[in-house]
């Protein structure tokens, strides 16, 4: 069984908000093979990075080895500023990020504590693989930050989907068989 940790984005994340449908299409299409982790992240509508980061400590405490990362909009960030800033000693087989925004790219992305290093990228030889995955019909995080992102990660595998908006709500075959072609692959 695989261990895959599922950090939701910002905002109302009650049923049928925010993540919770892109996190049922996930637990539906991995129950198999997985032991699923979706934790309930602190003041989703004021998130506080030192608050997820406390979360994420312990989350990754309590798994072994062999880690799915999936991150969705903030979940995304805070995942890669989290693994570019603290020491990691898991073995991560794949981080998946999801419409994630890119802080300070530009003045509408301002808030500094989700702000990632400028070598960010050098500070992940922890994850064997990266997935990005964004639509050019994303409502919320402009397709620049993908570019962004694919700029510094360039061997990261990148998604481009035209109408999946920003929750990804429609089934999405793409990231299933990514992360199982992962899987078959570790």
């Amino acid at each position: 069984m695989k261990n895959v940790l599922f950090i939701h984005s910002a905002g109302p994340q009650g049923n049928g908000q925010g993540s919770s449908q892109l996190l049922d299409y996930l637990q539906k299409s991995l129950r198999l093979e997985s032991h699923f982790y979706a934790p309930v992240m602190p003041s989703p509508e004021n998130p506080s990075y030192e608050q997820w980061r406390s979360v994420l400590n312990e989350q990754l405490a309590g798994l072994q080895e062999d880690i799915t990362l999936i991150g969705h909009s903030l979940g995304g960030s805070v995942l890669l500023k989290y693994l570019s800033e603290e020491a990691c000693s898991l073995s991560i087989s794949g981080l998946f990020v999801m419409g994630s925004p890119c802080w300070g790219l530009d003045e509408e992305w301002p808030f500094k504590e989700f702000q990632l290093s400028d070598d960010f990228s050098s500070r992940l030889s922890c994850i064997q693989q990266i997935y990005l995955y964004h639509s050019r019909n994303d409502e919320v995080v402009p397709f620049s930050h993908l570019e962004h992102y694919s700029h510094k990660l360039p061997n990261a595998k990148t998604r481009i989907f035209d109408q999946c908006g920003h929750l990804f709500q429609n089934e999405l075959p793409e990231l299933i068989q990514d992360i199982n072609a992962l899987w078959q692959g570790a």
